[in-house]
């Protein structure tokens, strides 16, 4: 707990996700709760959308270092982590925010009384203010207020170090897996070399998702299994 917080009507509760989009590996979703002077102060040390850090190994440093000051200002921070079988299983059945809404509704349980929380994504998260009148759901919601920039940032680090899991899982065999996770070609390049070798889809993919080339994909895999039964 920060020792400089007095007065939990004064705090303001952000919540953002990092990993909806990626064909590889977990969601996160995080929140921070903010007061004032802590918001004041990540402002000022340029907490921002996590996105705007952009990508490479200089964008992870600056990241991490914001969420090493996050955790050291904020006065509560909180993950929910949703594996791949989780977003499979609720992709399935078309209910993908539905999940996001879910682990949201968790991570408000257990957060501090807020005056005011603050999601990122008005459709995703507007239904919730029935639950939660106190709740704002915007598109862009970093921008909103810091709360939800920190929530995004460290949502971003804890996806990151769960990938880089993955990655170094499978260096060994198929080199460093370029391109985080997100549809692109390290992503297809990694997939298509462990579907030659194992004939099969990795078990961190997301089997159940649109990303484009899945079909193909599919396609080689269920020619794989023909081939080795």
């Amino acid at each position: 707990m920060n020792a400089s917080f007095r007065n939990p009507s004064n705090l303001v509760l952000g919540i953002d996700e990092a990993g909806r989009g990626p064909a590889l590996g977990p969601l996160v979703l995080a929140a921070v709760a903010l007061d004032p002077v802590a918001a004041g102060r990540l402002t000022r040390a340029g907490v921002t959308d996590s996105k705007k850090f952009g990508a490479g190994p200089k964008a992870h440093a600056a990241r991490k270092h914001m969420a090493s000051l996050i955790c050291k200002i904020a006065h509560h921070v909180d993950l929910e982590v949703c594996d791949v079988a989780t977003v499979d299983a609720y992709v399935a059945r078309g209910q993908l925010n539905h999940l996001e809404r879910e682990r949201a509704r968790l991570l408000i349980a257990r957060a501090p009384l807020a005056r005011r929380i603050v999601a990122d994504g008005a459709r995703l998260f507007g239904s919730l203010t029935e639950e939660f009148p106190m709740l704002e759901a915007h598109d862009g919601g970093e921008a909103v207020h810091v709360a939800v920039a920190s929530a995004s940032i460290l949502a971003k680090i804890r996806r990151d170090e769960l990938f880089g899991c993955i990655s170094d899982r499978y260096a060994p065999e198929f080199g460093t897996i370029a391109g985080a996770g997100y549809v692109n070609g390290g992503t297809h390049a990694f997939t298509n070399a462990f579907k030659r070798r194992r004939g099969r889809f990795p078990p961190e993919a997301r089997q159940s998702w649109p990303w484009p080339g899945r079909a193909s994909f599919l396609r080689v895999a269920s020619s794989d299994r023909l081939t080795h039964e």
